[in-house]
């Protein structure tokens, strides 16, 4: 693309060159004024030269060869103020495709921008300011307070607080402690902290998203392809009217009269500008298109395949729930044996075990004499007893299965495949439950997408079908495709290919193949730079799934107005080749009109850098409120399992265990979640009922509120009316029909909560 200084040259040599021709004119030197006419016909047609001769040697009808023709022949016929007037047309508009074009740009510079260029390095007492090339893996970083944080890596000192909207688009800074991951791109909100890098500058987070955003500022012009489609009929058109009205009439002006106002400059400029304001106004909600073309493939989207892990789930695994199968231990005990063993372990389970012993207060201590098998487990030394965490083969290696483990593992793998196990002296001794929650807005993206056009929705994973059925029913896609290769994604993409334009999104290496397939591949590149953002068109830099939504809606409206802005300026040229075709518009005066034309098509182009996004619609909710209802959510979610859990253990246990696990279920029913739905009932709903439309549009939920208080009230009775020595067998079959109510309606509650409030908060 030619530089802003060029174009702003051009269009100042132009408006000078046509005002020092009417000043010579006006001193009787017409010769001199003739040449001035001259130059600010020529020097305007100048670049497009070369991309003209480029386009002819491909066999493809450039629509600039009109503007060309127009200028060459107005000067042959010596109307050279009419040359003049198309030059300075041409002129303004490569002026005006430049400004569109920096507009557009200034979301990409400004992601660029803001990447970090030095680290501060802790070196024993002294802090040194070093490139960002020179970070490695373990090094000790110190983030200052307002910084963008240079490299991922661990937090190991006291608390941080980092803005991470950058990434995530959450609008309130976040807190991470010792052991938390920090990403990268985000920024130090509040006072200095250290970390360890995990990830060298290269590797990290943010230096995907740079690279990702540089493919995109340096792809081609976008839009050629729709203009060179509407070239195909327009340019001989044009030029088979011209050669009629000259044929007929005799009169040459007359052709060149058609000639003028043909000069399209509608699809030279308004298509480009309207493409790349749209690709400015996807950057703003954190949509990195890599061109036009995607963008004009995303527009007709027909079909959707969409990853489970990390695309349609959060691609974090979280602890749900500890069994205990030795009962000399606790809970709290099987985790802190764990998080001994993984805090020194680089899978990517470790992490989530460390955090969850943290979040619970527990310490453990540093294992001795470790060994990791990758992908199998950690084994060492604790207290002078061999512990072991991993996967249940590898613990056993080779020995049977407690008949204990059994039970349980045929119960387990119904609603989660993620299990770790502990074992104590070659004992199983635990097993750890995971869980990778649901996004909350990925059933209200499935329902927006099909409301933006798209007619199927595909979900593909290498899940087993248990786990993919349960979470693609939950958000509502039209089929499920589990334990699917990489080799067989490519497959369902090309049956689909064949129905329309088909879209890929997915997160992991694994889907780089089907993302490279695909008519379009989008990639969720928040969390680092994968292959998958490599090979994709289109990248959400936000981690939200949403954003798919946005990415389709802007580039359905861009292409709309960029289709406007040719039809209304290739209409008004057709209008006004056949007023001049009957000789009722001169040369000079065709040119005005023209460059009238041509300012309301671009002017309208222009239009594709605002208007609000799909996920903009409708009303919104406060920030703060957004955050609260978040951060209270993430605290008791992840405790609704213990419902379950004590309703299968009553047979299990003993009646004193049994009685006391019921008492502590009560403890958390009457103290956590009364209080919750209570204050959500007087003090959120009434928030939401004056945001939302309806007379009482949270009827629903209430009703809801009604049922679990209900449930509560009948529970607390029940564990009233216990013999002191615990429950009886009697009493088993009401105490779980009730547990497993309130797990239902709690879990489907906070479900809905989720998805409506994800729904709202997009800003």
């Amino acid at each position: 693309m030619r530089s802003s200084r060029a174009t702003a040259f051009m269009l100042t040599f132009t408006v000078v060159g046509l005002a020092s021709a009417g000043v010579l004119a006006l001193l009787d030197l017409d010769r001199a004024a003739d040449v001035a006419l001259i130059a600010v016909a020529l020097v305007p047609l100048l670049p497009l030269v070369g991309e003209m001769i480029a386009k002819l040697r491909r066999r493809q009808p450039g629509v600039d060869v009109i503007a060309l023709v127009a200028v060459l022949a107005s000067l042959a016929m010596g109307e050279l103020l009419t040359a003049a007037i198309i030059g300075l047309m041409l002129a303004t508009g490569q002026f005006l495709e430049e400004y569109a074009a920096g507009r557009a740009e200034r979301e990409l510079t400004a992601l660029v921008q803001r990447a970090p260029r030095t680290a501060h390095s802790i070196r024993g007492d002294n802090v040194e300011t070093v490139d960002i090339a020179e970070v490695r893996r373990g090094d000790l970083l110190l983030v200052k307070s307002g910084e963008v944080v240079p490299v991922d890596g661990v937090v190991t000192s006291g608390l941080a607080v980092v803005d991470e909207s950058a990434l995530t688009g959450e609008p309130l800074p976040v807190e991470r402690i010792n052991g938390d991951l920090v990403s990268s791109g985000t920024v130090n909100a509040a006072d200095a902290f250290e970390i360890q890098a995990t990830e060298e500058a290269a590797q990290s987070t943010y230096a995907g998203i740079i690279r990702l955003v540089e493919a995109a500022r340096e792809s081609h012009a976008p839009g050629v392809r729709m203009a060179d489609r509407w070239a195909g009929w327009f340019v001989p058109l044009a030029l088979g009217a011209s050669g009629v009205a000259w044929l007929v009439s005799g009169d040459p002006m007359r052709a060149l009269a058609v000639l003028v106002v043909a000069t399209p400059c509608p699809l030279l400029l308004a298509v480009p500008i309207a493409v790349v304001s749209g690709i400015s106004r996807a950057a703003h909600r954190g949509v990195v298109f890599r061109g036009g073309g995607a963008l004009e493939a995303l527009a007709q989207t027909k079909s959707v395949v969409i990853d489970k892990t990390g695309t349609v789930t959060v691609g974090r695994p979280v602890l749900r729930s500890i069994t205990v199968f030795d009962q000399s231990l606790s809970e709290p005990d099987i985790l802190s044996l764990a998080a001994s063993l993984d805090q020194v372990s680089s899978h990517i389970l470790a992490r989530s075990i460390v955090e969850a012993a943290h979040e619970r207060g527990l310490e453990f201590p540093i294992p001795v004499e470790v060994s990791e098998e990758h992908g199998a487990g950690v084994s060492a030394k604790l207290d002078g007893r061999e512990v072991a965490v991993g996967k249940l083969a590898w613990i056993l290696d080779g020995s049977p299965e407690p008949s204990a483990v059994t039970g349980f593992r045929s119960r387990v793998t119904r609603v989660s495949p993620t299990v770790v196990y502990i074992s104590i002296d070659g004992e199983i001794a635990g097993a750890l439950v995971f869980d990778d929650q649901v996004r909350a807005d990925a059933a209200y993206t499935i329902r927006a997408l099909r409301r933006t056009g798209v007619e199927k929705v595909v979900m593909a994973t290498g899940d087993n079908p248990l786990v993919a059925r349960s979470v693609g029913m939950a958000i509502g896609v039209d089929d499920i495709l589990a334990e699917t290769t990489p080799e067989e994604k490519v497959l369902v993409l090309e049956d689909l290919q064949r129905g329309g334009i088909t879209t890929m999104v997915g997160d992991g290496i694994n889907d780089a193949p089907a993302l490279a397939a695909a008519d379009v591949g989008v990639a969720m590149g928040a969390r680092g730079a994968t292959a998958s953002s490599e090979a994709a068109d289109v990248v959400l830099v936000v981690d939200r799934l949403q954003r798919l939504v946005d990415a389709i809606g802007i580039a359905q409206r861009t292409r709309r107005i960029a289709v406007q802005s040719v039809v209304i300026g290739m209409g008004l040229s057709l209008v006004a080749m056949g007023v001049a075709a009957f000789g009722l518009l001169v040369p000079i005066v065709g040119a005005l009109v023209q460059e009238g034309i041509d300012v309301i098509a671009i002017l309208n182009s222009l239009r594709a850098l605002g208007g609000r996004t799909p996920t903009q619609m409708g009303p919104r909710l406060p920030a703060e409120l957004s955050d609260e209802l978040r951060v209270e959510h993430e605290r008791l979610i992840p405790q609704l399992d213990r419902l379950r859990q004590v309703a299968d253990a009553l047979d299990t246990q003993s009646r004193a265990d049994a009685l006391r696990s019921l008492h502590e279920v009560e403890q958390f029913l009457v103290k956590e979640i009364i209080p919750h739905e209570a204050n959500d009932e007087t003090e959120v709903y009434p928030r939401m009922s004056e945001i939302l439309p309806g007379d009482d549009p949270m009827a629903t939920m209430s009703r809801a509120h009604r049922e679990i208080f209900h449930l509560v009230e009948l529970f607390q009775r029940q564990v009233a009316d216990l013999p002191a020595s615990g429950p009886e067998p009697a009493d088993i079959t009401d105490l779980r029909r009730t547990l497993y109510g309130l797990h239902a309606i709690l879990r489907l509650h906070f479900d809905q909560e989720e998805e409506l409030y994800a729904s709202l908060d997009e800003g």
